[in-house]
């Protein structure tokens, strides 16, 4: 296998909020996940602190808030003010009851407390634009204002200044409440962004886009377009939702690895979409997509979601990291859905937590990534992935970045092969390698899985005995590596 790597040839700059994380009143994520008041695990705001020292590895540099379809029927001020008045809902997205002890002003600290970005998702199904316009008017200003005051009396005097709003979720589905056809989202979406901006022009704003649901792309590129000529001078992003798992009647290690590259070929037809409509429309600034739900999930699909990961899941998600930074013209922001319990990296108990397969390329891609991605060249055997829509899939992915000050550079490899061992070979172009070392996530076999007191899906790090500008690697089978060098 042959790996190019030329120092000149780059892609672009990756965008930091690619490695965004999403939570949700869903299951276990929030209560009993992140916020957990009565535990002896929790700090003096009801905080895990084992979930929050685990997530603090996971760099997030943004976090979206309260949903998912959970938001749809969230009316925001149900959650702000004395815990003890909140009222108690039933909560009809999930089917549970919702006690609203986690509200606005929590999330905001636990983004401070996380040092993160807050990404706040506004109701726009059972909601109106004067609730979605006094959400920011309460977090963003002051001025005076009603709402203003009203952030104040709740304890907080200065503003939250939440940059990032969303123009609510998956608003095409017939499973969201308030669900609309895309001519009335769009008319909807452009009045609620227009008095949400007149709060606060400086908010940036994700739009609502479509989802391949099955294999109906006409459908996904008809929504988008409905949706960005209306309201493409207004919005900075629009959303773009991927779940996946194995092909049936396919081989599920190989089939659910093939699945990465099909969701690449949605999002170049919607990149070119965008690039289309910002012409047509003469709009000046960028529009770039943000993949704020993603993550393979198959397995479970009650109220609880509570997936448990294996190496092939894992392997999947580097895949996927390692799709969105080779796309990152396109990506501006992406958010693993969820960072706790549901579909999720962190899996907690009373007494515990353990860290699921996912866990270590999420934090390998976080910790392990330069700022501007490098274009690539592969030479290697494949499989073929009709299936998918694709004529074949490789048997090694490569993805190649170099740090802001160009002495280091990264290259995250994933070798999906079942049975055999990678023979890499780098080629490296307008540089040398002084020393390298290898970050390794591989366990005994695909369906390898971690649980309280097991993890046996783990991530080594071991010297490479490196230098010049050619080298050979050897990969082992189902593992992903990333290699980091620094150069001459």
């Amino acid at each position: 296998m042959l790996v190019k790597i030329d120092l000149d040839r780059r892609l672009g700059m990756i965008d930091r909020n690619t490695h965004g994380m999403f939570i949700e009143h869903l299951g276990r994520c929030i209560y009993g996940g992140i916020y957990e008041p009565d535990s002896k695990l929790s700090d003096e705001l009801g905080f895990r602190r084992d979930v929050l020292e685990a997530a603090r590895r996971l760099r997030a540099p943004i976090l979206r808030w309260p949903g998912g379809n959970f938001v749809s029927n969230y009316h925001w001020l149900d959650g702000v003010g004395p815990k003890e008045k909140r009222p108690v809902r039933p909560e009809l997205a999930w089917d549970t009851i919702e006690t609203n002890q986690f509200g606005t002003n929590e999330f905001i600290q636990y983004c401070r407390t996380l040092d993160t970005e807050p990404y706040i998702c506004a109701n726009l199904g059972s909601g109106t634009m004067d609730e979605a316009a006094a959400w920011v008017e309460y977090c963003n200003r002051d001025d005076g204002t009603s709402y203003a005051k009203l952030r104040a009396e709740h304890g907080f005097e200065a503003p939250h200044n939440v940059t990032y709003w969303g123009l609510g979720n998956e608003m095409y589905g017939n499973w969201q409440i308030g669900h609309k056809p895309a001519e009335e989202y769009a008319k909807f979406a452009r009045e609620c962004a227009k008095l949400m901006k007149a709060n606060d022009r400086s908010i940036k704003l994700v739009l609502c886009g479509g989802q391949v649901l099955g294999h109906d792309t006409a459908a996904f590129l008809d929504w988008n377009v409905t949706a960005l000529q209306k309201c493409a001078d207004l919005v900075d992003y629009i959303a773009y939702h991927f779940y996946w798992g194995p092909v049936d009647g396919q081989d599920a290690h190989y089939s659910t690895l093939a699945k990465p590259y099909q969701s690449e070929q949605h999002l170049q037809f919607l990149w070119h979409l965008i690039e289309q409509v910002r012409r047509d429309r003469r709009v000046k600034h960028p529009i770039r997509i943000a993949l704020d739900e993603w993550n393979v999930w198959y397995r479970v699909h009650d109220n609880q979601l509570e997936e448990r990961y294996d190496l092939t899941d894992a392997l999947a998600v580097a895949i996927y990291l390692n799709m969105m930074r080779r796309n990152c013209q396109a990506i501006g922001m992406a958010n693993l859905a969820q960072m706790v319990n549901v579909i999720a990296p962190i899996f907690t108990s009373p007494e515990g937590m353990f860290l699921q397969t996912i866990y270590h390329p999420l934090r390998l891609a976080a910790e392990k990534s330069g700022s501007t991605a490098l274009d690539v060249h592969v030479e290697c055997d494949t499989y073929p992935a009709d299936y998918v829509g694709l004529p074949a899939v490789r048997y090694l992915d490569a993805l190649a970045t170099l740090d802001e000050s160009e002495t280091k550079l990264y290259v995250s490899l994933v070798n999906l092969s079942k049975q055999k061992r990678a023979e890499v070979e780098l080629l490296i172009q307008e540089a040398e390698v002084k020393s390298g070392r290898a970050h390794v996530v591989t366990g005994r076999a695909p369906d390898t899985y971690n649980d309280f007191g097991r993890e046996r899906v783990t991530c080594r790090t071991e010297g490479i005995p490196a230098s010049g500008s050619r080298l050979t690697y050897w990969l082992p089978p189902h593992a992903h590596a990333v290699l980091e060098f620094d150069l001459r």
